[in-house]
């Protein structure tokens, strides 16, 4: 053949192979182009902090997944750098696939007939795990390739890296190197040993076959391989080696952070969109009251929960909250909240009642006033231990917590204001429908939350004005709402001191706490609330369900407790000083009208046997009341299944009614306030739904009965 005629079929091979070349690379290229690509933005599980940025809470998916996002810069170096040279040594230079792994598997797969090692990148891998779907065959190896080449397209290598950190399988329904981390090692990945690094290297390679709580034997074995391999590469030197290989491997799973489990759920449900949140809980300080309050709980006995709420009264930050014993535990209803639960107050808001007074030169410390058997207009209170003090102090009675003293003052005041201070503090009292405020609210005829108490306390404890709570470190303050006065200050810095001289329990000093405690009726909820001069803090005792427990008293059950919160409490700031001499005059010094404090217009002594009511200033006598009879719930009786049509849309009223005691009467469902009447002995009520429920009626003298009944 002629030279000239073999070089122009040279030339037109070349031309046409080079055509054919470019062709296949712009169909390839076309190709990649168009695979469809997962979206990036991963869910992962919410994550709380605490004020110092230490993790508090970490929740799952909705599928029970415990995936955790995270930075590079979160990740110990050393280990990025081992992973990669483990896994993808030309992780930095490669466009997906490592031709030459992918040639090497092959070879190492044809002349040995088993699996050496594996061809696919890193990248590859993140391709297979948003991906989801097998890639054993040809196809779906090549689907892997396809969208290997175009995450690279799209993500930079420090992308690809991080959404491998994200999504790399541990074991179990742990996903990422920070969950893996906390879970199996209790730590951040921030630092990790070489024991630690190729133990993390090794697992995401058979996650099931080599999960430490499985067959730590087999993830020991591939550990030490990757040490080894880690020592020929140069990365870590003999005696590093010889370190690593004696470290033991986890046998157990740590459970992932759960702290303030109650307030956790509650600010993700506020804020569903976000994933990282920063409150202002303190996790050690939560941690050791979680802590206190199970040992606690299991001293008081079965069904009995305990909840803890601590706060910074100078800024309304919380600090530790804590709803249950134990989130999770049924037999103490340990899913409830009882921070947020409402609650009978018992005696609890007495501190208001006398700080009102106060205000309103109705009575001072020194002043005199009766605590003798008395009824007003209808309602007939007790003390709590049924004796009777005759004259004593306004100083003695609220630190005995007697209840004719606090309420001959709220009859002069009136409940109305009351329920006004108690809103520019920021405080709601839950009372039964349709009902008016009565005397009774006084001794806890209404329902109020652990956080109202917190907060109320906490506005008394800054010298009388109000404070709002925060939960969260970026929680906007209600900077133009002006200032709410609940006390003046010196009515506030009275009753200050008078809290701080009662008796502290189990042999603590007093004097360093001003506190109050407090009983509901039937003894179903114990309180104890008290502060220094930084922190306030509120504790609740009782059962869940509202049942009566015998024997439960604020100063028994809750009082240790609050004593034993403040022991945890750093820094402290003692009390201010108590008000000059000339603030809180003597006895002899004070008026004639503020020596001994009258009657109020609606009360009018009674004997132990029997007493008369009338309206003094009116003159109308009511009529005279015998000894009551026993209190009874003549209807629902206990047992009862009664139909009230919820499968109907329009269920009926539950009609309920009293036998004996002695008015008012204050219905409870389930330890919440749902009727009440002034004399009525018939009430009604709907409730919410079917199921059983427990009803209690409180009269006017603490007097209670119950049934537990089931409603269709």
């Amino acid at each position: 053949m002629p030279v000239r005629r073999w070089c122009s079929n040279a030339l037109w091979g070349s031309l046409i192979a080079c055509a054919l070349l470019g062709a296949a690379w712009f169909g390839l290229d076309r190709w990649i182009a168009a695979a469809p690509l997962p979206d990036f933005r991963l869910s992962s599980s919410i994550e709380i902090f605490d004020r110092s940025a230490r993790l508090l809470y970490v929740g799952a998916l909705v599928d029970g997944r415990w995936r955790l996002s995270v930075e590079l810069a979160q990740v110990d170096p050393r280990y990025l750098e081992w992973l990669k040279a483990i896994e993808d040594r030309r992780f930095s230079a490669h466009s997906g696939v490592d031709g030459w792994a992918l040639l090497r598997a092959a070879w190492q797969w044809a002349s040995q007939g088993r699996i050496v090692s594996g061809g696919s990148t890193l990248t590859m891998q993140v391709a297979r795990l948003l991906d989801q779907r097998p890639t054993r065959s040809l196809l779906g190896k090549l689907r892997q390739i396809r969208l290997a080449l175009a995450l690279e397209r799209r993500l930079t290598k420090d992308e690809i890296l991080r959404l491998y950190l994200i999504l790399a399988p541990y074991g179990g329904n742990l996903e990422g190197i920070r969950a893996a981390t906390l879970a199996w090692l209790g730590h951040e990945p921030r630092r990790l040993t070489p024991a630690e690094a190729a133990l993390l290297i090794a697992l995401p390679q058979a996650p099931e076959r080599r999960r430490p709580d499985r067959d730590p034997a087999a993830l020991k074995q591939a550990r030490d391989r990757i040490l080894r391999r880690l020592h020929d590469l140069g990365y870590i030197d003999a005696l590093e080696l010889a370190e690593a290989l004696k470290a033991q491997v986890p046998e157990s799973r740590r459970a992932l952070l759960r702290l303030a489990a109650h307030l956790a759920w509650r600010i993700q449900a506020a804020n569903p969109e976000r994933k990282a949140l920063a409150a202002t809980l303190d996790a050690r300080l939560q941690a050791g009251l979680e802590r206190l309050a199970a040992r606690r709980a299991q001293l008081l006995g079965e069904r009995l929960s305990v909840a803890i709420l601590v706060a910074d009264h100078r800024t309304g930050e919380v600090w530790a909250a804590v709803g249950s014993p134990d989130p999770f535990a049924t037999d103490r209803w340990g899913y409830l909240d009882m921070t947020r639960a409402v609650r009978s107050p018992g005696s609890t808001l007495k501190p208001l009642i006398y700080g009102l007074a106060f205000e309103e030169e109705i009575a001072q410390p020194e002043s005199l006033i009766e605590d003798r058997p008395t009824g007003f207009a209808g309602y007939a209170p007790n003390n709590f231990d049924r004796s009777f003090q005759g004259t004593v102090s306004v100083r003695t009675a609220l630190q005995s917590s007697l209840n004719i003293p606090a309420i001959r003052l709220l009859d002069v005041l009136g409940p109305a204001r009351l329920l006004g201070r108690l809103r520019r503090a920021g405080v709601t009292l839950v009372l039964p429908k349709a009902a008016a405020p009565n005397l009774a609210i006084g001794l806890g005829g209404a329902g109020l939350r652990l956080c109202n108490l917190v907060q109320l306390y906490a506005a008394i404890a800054r010298g009388g004005t109000a404070v709002e709570l925060r939960e969260l470190l970026d929680q906007p303050r209600s900077s133009s709402k002006p200032v709410q006065i609940v006390l003046t200050e010196r009515a506030a810095r009275l009753v200050t001191s008078i809290l701080a001289d009662v008796p502290a329990p189990d042999r603590a000093r007093t004097g360093e706490l001003a506190f109050k405690t407090g009983t509901s009726y039937g003894q179903r909820d114990a309180w104890a609330i008290g502060y220094d001069g930084r922190w306030v803090a509120g504790v609740w005792v009782g059962r869940p369900d509202g049942a009566a427990v015998p024997g439960l008293t604020g100063i028994d059950a809750a009082a240790p407790i609050l004593f034993a919160v403040f022991d945890q409490l750093r820094p402290r700031i003692p009390l201010p000083q108590p008000p000059s001499p000339g603030s809180a005059p003597r006895l002899a010094d004070l008026p004639s009208h503020l020596q001994h404090i009258p009657a109020g217009p609606r009360s009018v002594e009674r004997g132990t046997q029997a007493f008369c009511l009338q309206e003094q200033t009116g003159g109308l006598r009511l009529g005279c009341l015998g000894p009551a009879e026993p209190l009874q719930i003549a209807y629902p009786p206990a047992g009862a299944q009664i139909e009230l049509g919820f499968s109907t849309p329009q269920p009926m009223d539950l009609i309920l009614k009293v036998r004996g005691g002695t008015p008012p009467f204050v219905w409870f469902a389930d330890g919440r306030p749902v009727a009440h009447t002034a004399f009525a002995r018939e009430a009604h009520w709907l409730p919410e739904g079917p199921g059983y429920v427990t009803l209690n009626v409180v009269d006017g003298r603490g007097e209670s009965a119950q049934v537990e009944i089931r409603i269709q």
